[in-house]
C-alpha cells in the first residue's frame, strides 16, 4: 500500500537536486571580461593620443596664423615705406611747398614710420623670446592686432599723402592763375 501511495503520489511530486554550474560558461565569461578590459584601455590610449594630436593640430594652426600675420605685417610695412620713399620725395622737391613746410611734413611722415619700425622689434621679440609667457592663440591674437594697427598706419599714409598732394595741386593752379597772361 505503501508502494501505491508513494506511485501514485510520485506525480505530483516534483524531484529537486542541486543546482549544476558550467565550467565553461564562466571561463567564457572571464575571457570575455579580459578582452574586454583590453580593449577599454586600448580605446583609452587612443583616446589620449588623439587629445594629444588635437592639441598639436592647434598649436600648428596657431603658428599659422601668426606666420599669416607676420606675413601681412612684412607687406603693409613694405607698402609704407615704399610709398613713403617714393611720395615724401615727390611732394618735399614740389616747389610749391614751403620751407617752413618741410620739416613738419617730414616729421608726420617719419612719426609713422618710426611706429611702425617699433612695431616690428616688439613683434620679433615676442616671436623670438617667451619673456611675456603668452600662449600662441594670445600671440596670434596680438600679431592680429598689430596687423590692423599696420593697415591704418598705411591708410594714415595714403590719405598724408593725398592731403599733400591736393595741397599741391591746388598751389599749381593758384601759380597759374596768379601768372596767367591776359590778352586784352
Amino acid at each position: 500500500m505503501t508502494l501505491i501511495l508513494i506511485t501514485s503520489l510520485s506525480g505530483y511530486m516534483m524531484a529537486q537536486g542541486m543546482p549544476v554550474y558550467d565550467n565553461t560558461n564562466f571561463i567564457s565569461l572571464a575571457k570575455s571580461l579580459v578582452e574586454s578590459a583590453k580593449q577599454t584601455s586600448q580605446l583609452l590610449k587612443s583616446v589620449e593620443f588623439l587629445k594629444q594630436q588635437k592639441e598639436n593640430i592647434e598649436k600648428v594652426n596657431n603658428v599659422i596664423k601668426q606666420l599669416k600675420a607676420v606675413k601681412e605685417l612684412t607687406k603693409n610695412n613694405q607698402k609704407l615705406f615704399n610709398m613713403v620713399q617714393k611720395d615724401l620725395r615727390d611732394i618735399l622737391n614740389s616747389p610749391y611747398i614751403k620751407v617752413d613746410e618741410v620739416d613738419r611734413i617730414s616729421e608726420s611722415f617719419n612719426s609713422i614710420i618710426e611706429q611702425s619700425l617699433d612695431d616690428l622689434d616688439f613683434i620679433a621679440q615676442i616671436l623670438s623670446s617667451d619673456t611675456l609667457k603668452m600662449t600662441d592663440a594670445e600671440r596670434a591674437m596680438f600679431l592680429k592686432e598689430k596687423e590692423q594697427q599696420s593697415k591704418q598706419m598705411v591708410a594714415d599714409i595714403e590719405q598724408k599723402t593725398r592731403l599733400y598732394k591736393s595741397i599741391i595741386s591746388f598751389r599749381t593752379m593758384q601759380d597759374k592763375i596768379n601768372n596767367r597772361e591776359t590778352n586784352y
